[in-house]
């Protein structure tokens, strides 16, 4: 068993379809409750619902936001002896993460809008997380990905957001 109470060999996955409504939230957010007491660290359970809640609303809010309701958003819990992954399908545009991150983390880009408020949460999802990706797959689907490893829950991870300053996340 690892330090969070997980067999060494065991791998489980764990699947939701909702719609594309923010009142799937609650759906959202009941389904990832029940993996409270699965084994993941409590602080880090709590960052990866705020991650899954941030991941969650923009893909209804950006990806889907011309879509029908009816559009499925799948989410996919893979919990792993040292860690977990989230991953969030959705099917809208494809988008460059990283590029859209690295513009809103440099205020001295030509496209930062240190005005705005958005796009602050993949900042906070970064932050959140140990490893995020969001990419096409060969579905036609994009998947953000959001991977959390239980063994770094003493390396709080610093948030910079322009206009605010550093930030810990805990």
């Amino acid at each position: 068993m690892n330090a969070a109470g997980i067999p060494l060999d065991k791998r489980q996955t764990f699947a939701l379809r909702v719609d594309t409504t923010l009142d799937a939230l609650d759906q959202v957010l009941t389904w990832f409750e029940s993996f409270r007491n699965a084994g993941i660290p409590d602080p880090i359970w709590a960052e990866c619902q705020l991650a899954l809640v941030e991941g969650f609303t923009n893909a209804v809010r950006h990806a889907h936001r011309a879509l029908p309701e009816s559009t499925p958003i799948d989410i996919e819990l893979l919990l792993m002896p040292q860690g977990l992954e989230l991953r969030i399908w959705d099917q809208g545009q494809e988008f460059d993460l990283e590029g859209f991150a690295r513009n809103l983390s440099d205020p001295t880009s030509p496209n930062a809008n240190l005005e705005s408020e958005g796009g602050r949460g993949i900042l906070l999802m970064k932050a959140l997380s140990t490893h995020l990706s969001y990419s096409r797959q060969a579905d036609g689907r994009n998947c953000l990905l959001i991977g959390k490893r239980f063994d770094d829950p003493g390396s709080r991870p610093r948030l910079s957001v322009p206009g605010l300053g550093e930030q810990t996340t805990a």
